[in-house]
């Protein structure tokens, strides 16, 4: 057990920890529920859940997924997102963890307790444990090491448990090759696409379109607007309040020297022959006399970009397979050691990444350099001018937003302070244009009352005070103001409709006995056969449709049609089975590791959420009323 804390002292059960310490108490009380006081929230076996560990737990929740979505996240998402439900699952699975460590009888003891906090990089100086540093880190976030540990046995305790079901998970060599084939199998299918943009004698009347307006009114209802006064303090306001000393540039220039050093890049291009990770010896040696071909042209004299366009797997072949100006760390480790290596004009030999064989044409070398003091002099001016002329406006708008704390409007303190007053067009929540950071401006407006002062908004850029003056509400526009837009989503939706029902009528056609190419050449019709692909790869001729692919694999020469059209991006298609190839067996040796690993991690993730399953439908649970 110890050795599998420390070989996971960065992984979940670390991460989770750590986000405990570090998250919850830093952010504790936004959007938390301490308003509800103290209290049992729920109780599972009798053991209780307290308020605090709850608050805990749905903070540090709340803190990841704002980080994930940003300014994007509203109440709606969080609605959506059940955090709620997903803090008060967590502790009931982990108050359901700890009675199934304790009636199993499992203990940590100290020596475990000792050498997994000892794991935690968060506590080490230089790679080892450092006492002084552990009972820092625990200070600044308000935790005792008593309470600390205590949490650690708990996590070790889960851990066991986890292990335990780990260690009881085989696959067996039955399920191995199965997965293979099911991942490796290929099929051809024969199909016919109904393309609902190509139908184009769709007949609108007016009453139609009215009809059409009436039972989708709010999907035209205008946006929600603001209009918004308010004043504004940028660093190029306060540039000439700024002096600077000659020793402050001296002395910048000489702190960060390192500011002042450009490393050495390269401009190249380069032509990529494609290799799976997954592919055996033999096509990873195709791929490599491939790349010798290219390469034999291209140092014969074809232009490079030509050979480049034609033979790379890479997207950027098309523009040449040009990369541009990169530096050595740019890329991935083989590449860049031998790019780095070559002169201008070189071209290299294949060259093998995990992306496959490169050939590397180096067009521009950039030797590293270092800018003298009266080099950098100018920037660094302009550097400390813009750092000192920042905080000022920071001053500035602080000594503002003190005069408007008791003021009625902007405006007077716009006049009292002789000071410019902006007024917004109206604006949605993505702000209006023209300030800095539109997307938080808006955020912010769209927080306040009417007539409400916002305290200072720093955009990074720039310092803002706004208040907002207008609040347009979303309406429902008369039909004359939308009507173009209503007749085009309506013609889009009759052209979805005859697209539908012109490939039900060819499929049923074709379990009739009609032919495939009796369809061939019909208006708003493409007829086609792919060749051969797998099921998670790029349907030949049609693209990545994953519903399609699942169907496809679905067919069988005694089931020939699928049993609906399906909608791809293009339109509808009716697709009809060709032929099916088994994965070549001595494939699977290459594989055969890495579907294992997959398969267990698979059977180990579905083992565990039946015993939390189990241990919930025989537990009692009990959760208070608002917590769910």
């Amino acid at each position: 057990m110890l050795n599998l804390m420390r070989k996971n002292a960065g992984t979940w059960l670390i991460k989770i920890l750590l986000g405990a310490i570090v998250l919850v108490f830093v952010f504790w009380g936004v959007g938390s529920f301490r308003d509800r006081g103290a209290g049992l929230v729920a109780s599972v076996n009798g053991d209780p859940i307290m308020i605090e560990e709850y608050n805990e737990t749905y903070n540090r929740l709340l803190e990841q997924i704002k980080q994930r979505y940003g300014n994007r996240l509203n109440d709606e998402m969080l609605k959506m997102l059940q955090v709620k439900k997903q803090a008060m699952d967590q502790l009931i699975e982990k108050k359901l963890l700890l009675t199934e460590a304790n009636r199993l009888n499992f203990q940590v003891s100290d020596e475990e307790l000792s050498s997994s906090i000892k794991a935690i990089p968060a506590f080490m100086d230089n790679g080892n444990f450092d006492n002084r540093r552990y009972r820092a880190v625990l200070a600044q976030n308000r935790l005792t090491p008593e309470s600390f540990e205590l949490k650690q046995r708990e996590f070790i305790l889960m851990d066991k448990i986890r292990s335990l079901v780990s260690d009881s998970v085989k696959v067996s060599d039955s399920e191995v090759e199965d997965s293979y084939q099911w991942k490796n199998s290929q099929i051809k299918i024969d199909y016919v696409l109904f393309d609902p943009s190509l139908i184009n004698d769709i007949r609108l009347s007016e009453d139609e379109i009215k009809a059409y307006f009436d039972t989708h009114k709010d999907t035209y209802k205008t946006e929600p607007k603001r209009k918004a006064a308010y004043l504004q303090f940028t660093p190029e306001m306060f540039h000439s309040k700024v002096s600077l000393a000659d020793s402050e540039i001296k002395d910048y220039f000489e702190a960060n020297s390192g500011e002042f050093n450009t490393p050495k890049t390269i401009e190249a291009s380069h032509i990529l022959i494609k290799v799976d990770q997954n592919d055996n010896a033999e096509l990873v040696e195709k791929a490599r006399e491939k790349a010798l071909m290219v390469l034999k042209m291209a140092k014969a004299g074809k232009d490079f970009a030509e050979l480049a366009k034609q033979y790379s797997d890479d997207p950027g072949g098309k523009n040449g397979g040009h990369l541009g100006t990169f530096k050595r760390d740019d890329m991935v480790e083989v590449f860049g050691e031998k790019a780095f290596s070559m002169n201008p004009g070189e071209i290299s030999d294949p060259v093998k990444t995990q992306f496959g064989w490169h050939i590397i044409k180096v067009e521009k070398v950039n030797e590293a350099s270092t800018l003298t003091f009266e080099q950098a002099r100018p920037k660094i001016i302009n550097k400390l001018t813009n750092e000192k002329a920042k905080n000022i406006a920071n001053e500035e708008a602080f000594a503002t937003y003190n005069a408007a704390l008791n003021a009625e409007t902007l405006s007077n303190v716009a006049a009292t302070l002789k000071q410019q007053l902006f007024i917004t067009e109206p604006f949605g929540r993505n702000g209006p244009t023209g300030v800095k950071n539109p997307v938080k401006f808006g955020a912010v407006a769209f927080e306040l009352s009417p007539n409400a002062i916002s305290d200072i908004i720093d955009s990074g850029d720039a310092y803002y005070i706004l208040q907002v003056v207008e609040d347009i509400p979303e309406t429902i526009p008369e039909l004359d103001l939308v009507a173009e837009r209503v007749r085009a989503d309506l013609t889009k939706e009759k052209q979805n409709e005859q697209a539908l029902k012109d490939a039900r009528q060819c499929l049923s056609d074709l379990k009739s006995g009609k032919l495939l190419k009796e369809y061939q050449g019909k208006k708003g019709v493409k007829n086609g056969s792919t060749d051969f692909f797998k099921r998670n790869d790029r349907i030949p001729d049609i693209g990545y449709e994953r519903e399609m692919s699942s169907a496809a694999f679905g067919l069988s020469s005694e089931k020939k049609y699928a049993d609906e059209p399906i909608k791809g991006q293009k339109g509808y298609y009716v697709i009809a089975f060709k032929e099916r190839k088994t994965a070549d067996p001595a494939g699977l040796a290459d594989e055969k590791g890495q579907i294992t690993e997959m398969l267990t991690t698979q059977k180990q993730r579905r083992t565990f959420e039946d015993l939390l399953t189990s241990l919930r439908n025989s537990g009692k649970i009990v959760v208070e009323n608002g917590y769910l």
